[in-house]
């Protein structure tokens, strides 16, 4: 068999690795878009590396756009296989896909207009909502720890990884050539201490391991201390400064988190009485399907729905859907706290929020995640004086502040808990994706000194074979 890495090699989007056995059979762990790289971004999403309509299954780890956010694309251009995931990963990836597409259309919209302005010929989206409804008939969900047979002689386990909701680790059994081996693809993952979602679950051992590596060198803060750098932050900027607290989050997942942590605060009464919205129709719909898979959710938050039956949703607290409304938001002087994707600040509502309130020293920007180093988000974080906004320059004269510790992704201890339930001497071989490189090479050293032997890091479409 042959492991090909067309995606998140050597950086954090655009998950994509591809299995080709030995009896031809073609199989593609994830389909992800790549995010905040710059120019070459528009490039690799259009280029797989591979042939589409060659490939036999498709299996979607998540519903995170870095990882599901090309399928539509993939099915545009052949391919015409099963997809398989998570019963939650199936109706997030709906409305996920369904979004994506819309913001292409309206990003493309704006783009479109300054390069009619310089006679350039105007750029097509990669695809629309149609190439989204057709992508969508080929999926087929299959619940977690059920072993199912996708191809002869491929068994396939979704065991929970924690992340997101929905999200899985995908475990391989494979018959090849008179033998058996295991394949783990662990997909991005969690938190033992997630705020709402379950705890990642033990896997079965494996042979080989594709394990993400986005926290390979990093330690989170605990939640408690989360939440009070969170109210120290509110309070610094909406009752001290009285200006507006823009947090980019990715609609699914990090949104609902910081809703929640907002929520609790609410609830212990230390929440400052000021306006939240929620600036994203695709937060609106996560957030609604969240409600409706309660199975995923931890014991703490199972035990809060009993007095709170609502632990997305208080006074004060506004879920926005219609552009105007989330235009008007920009001619309310009054402090205000905006949440609105995406994650990175690349794309979507959060975009225009930053342009419209970069300039205020009354402000506060707030990343509460990884961000690309060529995002916008990551810029910001960088301490950038200046930033590029829709091909306009900015100064940067509001606070900058990066909470990591919101990340649905584990840090290095979690991860090397994570993969204990492993005998590390009977892995033949791993590979780290979902990581930039210098951080790989340090979760390489931890890993090794774990007991794990071979660890590869692969270049963007090499291959290897294993026996």
């Amino acid at each position: 068999m042959k492991i090909s890495f067309h995606g998140a090699a050597r950086t954090v989007t655009g998950s994509k690795h591809l299995l080709k056995l030995n009896s031809g059979l073609t199989i593609l762990l994830d389909c992800g878009f790549f995010q905040g790289l710059g120019a070459q971004t528009e490039e690799l999403n259009r280029h797989f590396g591979f042939e589409p309509s060659e490939v036999d299954i498709l299996i979607l780890s998540h519903a995170h756009i870095d990882h599901s956010g090309n399928i539509p694309f993939l099915v545009k251009q052949g391919f015409a296989g099963k997809i398989y995931c998570t019963s939650a990963t199936q109706d997030l990836a709906a409305i996920m896909l369904a979004d994506t597409a819309h913001i292409q259309e309206n990003d493309l919209r704006y783009i479109n207009k300054k390069r009619e302005a310089k006679n350039k010929a105007p750029l097509e989206p990669i695809y629309n909502i149609e190439d989204v409804d057709a992508a969508m008939e080929l999926f087929f969900n299959i619940p977690f720890r059920k072993e199912v047979e996708i191809a002869p002689d491929v068994k396939l386990t979704f065991t929970d990884s924690g992340h997101i909701l929905g999200a899985a680790a995908v475990n391989l059994r494979i018959k090849e050539d008179g033998k058996e081996f295991r394949l783990m693809f662990s997909g991005d993952i969690g938190r033992p201490g997630d705020r709402i979602l379950k705890v990642p679950e033990k896997f079965p051992q494996a042979d080989y391991i594709i394990c993400e590596s986005t926290y390979g060198n990093r330690l989170h803060d605990s939640t408690e201390d989360t939440e009070k750098k969170l109210l120290e932050i509110v309070y610094h900027t909406c009752v001290e400064k009285k200006g507006k607290l823009i947090i980019p989050a990715f609609s699914l997942g990090r949104t609902q988190e910081v809703v929640y942590a907002l929520n609790n605060l609410k609830n212990s009464g230390k929440l400052p009485a000021i306006p939240v919205y929620v600036d994203s129709p695709l937060s609106v719909n996560a957030t609604a399907i969240m409600k409706a898979h309660p199975e995923c959710f931890n014991g703490d938050v199972l035990k809060s729905l009993r007095s709170d039956p609502d632990p997305f949703g208080f006074d004060n607290l506004h879920y926005i859907q219609q552009p105007k409304d989330s235009i008007a938001l920009n001619d309310l002087d009054k402090p205000m706290i905006i949440i609105s994707a995406s994650g990175m600040a690349d794309a979507g509502r959060v975009k225009h929020h930053i342009k419209n309130n970069i300039k205020d020293k009354k402000n506060t920007i707030l990343l509460v995640g990884y961000c690309s180093p060529d995002s916008l988000g990551g810029r910001l974080a960088a301490g950038n004086k200046e930033v590029r906004i829709f091909g306009k320059e900015y100064e940067v004269i509001c606070d900058v502040y990066q909470e990591n510790s919101y990340s649905a992704h584990g840090d290095y201890k979690e991860m090397l808990a994570y993969l204990s339930c492993q005998d590390a001497s009977k892995v033949k071989e791993m590979f780290l994706v979902h990581g930039e490189y210098e951080v790989q090479v340090d979760w390489r050293e931890k890993l090794m000194e774990a007991g794990f032997a071979k660890i590869n890091i692969p270049e963007l479409h090499s291959t290897y074979e294993i026996n």
